[in-house]
């Protein structure tokens, strides 16, 4: 994970760029929502994401389905 400057701790909703090996995070926050299920995962538990949509998953299974063709 990269934190810029200005990514100290906060409460609500993170905005982060997604990268293949990592986040970074650019609007602080203390979690994202998942776009498959709506559910909040703290950043500290966030594993899934997608590089090429820009979005966050809370598990692997959510993660494939989502990306299915």
């Amino acid at each position: 994970m990269l934190m810029n400057k200005n990514s100290g701790p906060a409460s609500g909703e993170a905005k982060l760029q997604y990268g293949p090996n990592g986040f970074r995070v650019l609007r602080a926050g203390q979690h994202v929502f998942c776009a498959a299920s709506g559910e909040a995962i703290p950043l500290d538990e966030l594993r899934y994401w997608s590089v090429e949509y820009q979005e966050a998953y809370a598990t692997p299974q959510l993660a494939t389905e989502r990306l299915k063709p």
